[in-house]
């Protein structure tokens, strides 16, 4: 079995889980850990800081389209694929100014709780002749220092594994999904997190660094033995993270929630699975768009409302904590490169095997030509989801707070636009009135 190759340190951390000593008193949970925010009494109301620390073609295009090279399409390849030196600046420059502590202030106005931060494993390991240029940790601790100043939680999320989880470009590299088919892949994954959870346990960022994912959108569902990998992963990088110290003989506890992510499985996989009391204040995250296939952008707008409200008793059969960690009030795939750099929109029929459903003008980019019909569906289904995800989950994080020129992916124009309200508990629309 792939695991057997794991050293001895993940047999060790792992036992320490299973033995669950005596945890601290903690108020959410009859056993967890003291996490520093109410999970579980208090709802999660966030937004993801995407396309800074993890680069993604269509959050910021222009930095790609600065290139000149059309074959760059990933943070990978930006680092390989042209001058050593022009990459340096360019990400440096962009680390600089696409994230200010001015965003955070503005994040914490909005009466948002908590942020998503996406960072990827270079930030912190770097071998075998991977191009990455490192820099971005640097800027995670800006962004914690930020969080604190004003009052926001803060989600760092492992977004990208040596040789992919998934294949997509938000995972560092786009392609072929590798990260399972070498031990070696897994087991430095579970060292990163080892890495972060010692130091954002540290009493300098507690209870400001509140929660640790563990790895992004693994995509089970192209293998089994992918899912199998990924399985067993969860197990191994929940004692490395809630034991990160057992390699030098120390039972202490990170004093983090650990967050899983579904894996694009159904939530009843979950059954039986990593539960109290020997796993503590786990999480499982789910992402939920409705863009990503023909039938879903094919949907008019009352259907794209009544299925998230299907969702509702699926959320609340959760059999672990369950936070919607990504979703959008997008309704098509018309953001530039939302489908990867040159990649066509299913909407517009320019990706390749989809129909035409319609045009694509009016439905993302700056926003200046959304039509007031189309920002109030958007309002609507924003309020059937908030409501939906507090309801029968643990809270929410949209994806993501700004976006050069996707506006209907980005909370900060949605708050210009109308169609995000300033106080996320306000609802123009009940649930009861959208969903029946």
């Amino acid at each position: 079995m792939l695991f057997a190759q794991l050293s001895a340190a993940t047999a060790l951390l792992f036992s320490l889980a299973l033995a669950a000593p005596t945890p601290e008193t903690h108020s959410q949970h009859s056993r967890g850990v003291n996490v520093g925010w109410p999970y579980g009494s208090q709802k999660i109301r966030g937004v993801n800081i995407g396309g800074w620390l993890v680069l993604e073609p269509f959050i910021t295009p222009s930095l790609f389209d600065a290139t000149g090279n059309d074959a760059i399409v990933d943070e990978y390849t930006f680092c390989s694929m042209q001058d050593r030196g022009a990459a340096q600046s360019a990400l440096t420059n962009h680390w600089n100014t696409w994230i200010t502590e001015d965003d955070f202030a503005q994040i914490a106005a909005a009466g948002l709780n908590h942020v998503r931060i996406p960072i990827g494993f270079w930030a912190y390991d770097v071998s075998g002749g991977e191009p990455y240029i490192q820099g971005a940790a640097d800027y995670l601790d800006r962004a914690i220092g930020w969080a604190r100043n004003h009052g926001l939680k803060v989600l760092i999320d492992l977004h990208g594994a040596p040789g992919s989880q998934n294949g997509y470009d938000n995972s560092g590299k786009r392609g072929n999904e590798q990260w399972h088919t070498d031990s070696n892949n897994v087991l430095r994954t579970k060292l990163v997190i080892q890495t972060l959870s010692q130091k954002y346990s540290d009493p300098s960022y507690w209870q400001v660094v509140t929660a640790l994912g563990l790895l992004n959108e693994p995509a089970t569902y192209l293998s089994s033995d992918l899912l199998a990998t990924t399985r067993q992963y969860w197990y191994d990088a929940y004692g490395a993270a809630r034991y990160p110290w057992a390699p030098s003989g120390s039972a202490s506890k990170s004093g983090l929630a650990l967050v899983i992510h579904d894996g694009f499985q159904p939530l009843s996989t979950f059954n039986n699975y990593m539960t109290e009391p020997n796993f503590e204040d786990v999480f499982v995250d789910t992402h939920n768009y409705q863009v990503f296939n023909n039938d879903a952008v094919s949907w008019d707008y009352n259907t794209h409302i009544s299925n998230i409200c299907a969702q509702a008793s699926n959320y609340a059969s959760s059999p672990l904590w369950l936070m919607v960690g990504e979703w959008s009030p997008a309704s098509t795939d018309c953001a530039r490169w939302l489908n990867g750099r040159g990649v066509g929109s299913r909407y517009d029929g320019s990706y390749s095997g989809s129909p035409y459903v319609g045009s694509c003008q009016g439905k993302s980019g700056s926003g200046s030509d959304f039509s007031d019909e189309y920002k109030t569906f958007m309002r609507r289904f924003w309020d059937a989801q908030t409501q939906v995800y507090e309801q029968n989950g643990q809270g929410w994080l949209m994806w993501a707070w700004k976006m050069e020129s996707a506006a209907d992916w980005s909370y900060q124009a949605g708050l210009a636009g109308g169609w995000i309200p300033s106080d996320p508990t306000q609802h123009q629309y009940s649930l009861q009135s959208l969903c029946g």
